[in-house]
């Protein structure tokens, strides 16, 4: 879920921010969480690196997402922010990364803040077609 608006939001992300090109997974991972969740959600979020340097997880406080929202008991394990997964998950593959998410913690669950962890599972390479094709 949210995969979709990921794809689309990138193009937006690009143009309003003048970011070129992320030289590594550090940048990225910074470029998400200071311009990215501000741009579109309006939020500080921070970044914290794992010890394994192809994982980090973005931190926030106050999900916009989340603001007027009370699960009912029966829907207690519902992941209701985890639209912010797949859209973390699209953009990040229209920029040839192939990423898993997985929603660690979610303030509507009773965490004192919402976390994100992202895994880089590769790096696509972008295929250049030749004349001959």
């Amino acid at each position: 879920m949210g995969y979709n608006i990921g794809v689309r939001l990138i193009d937006e992300f690009l143009a309003k921010s003048g970011i070129t090109q992320c030289r590594n997974l550090k940048d990225t991972a910074h470029y998400i969480a200071k311009v990215g969740f501000k741009m579109f959600l309006g939020i500080n979020a921070e970044v914290s690196w794992s010890s394994n340097p192809r994982q980090f997880s973005i931190e926030f406080k106050g999900n916009p997402l989340i603001e007027f929202v009370e699960l009912p008991e029966q829907f207690k394990d519902l992941d209701y922010s985890n639209i912010l997964c797949g859209v973390l998950r699209g953009a990040l593959y229209s920029v040839q990364m192939v990423v898993t998410t997985k929603l660690c913690r979610s303030e509507l669950k009773g965490d004192p803040i919402s976390e994100i962890e992202v895994m880089l599972k590769e790096v696509v390479a972008e295929k250049v077609k030749s004349d001959d094709d």
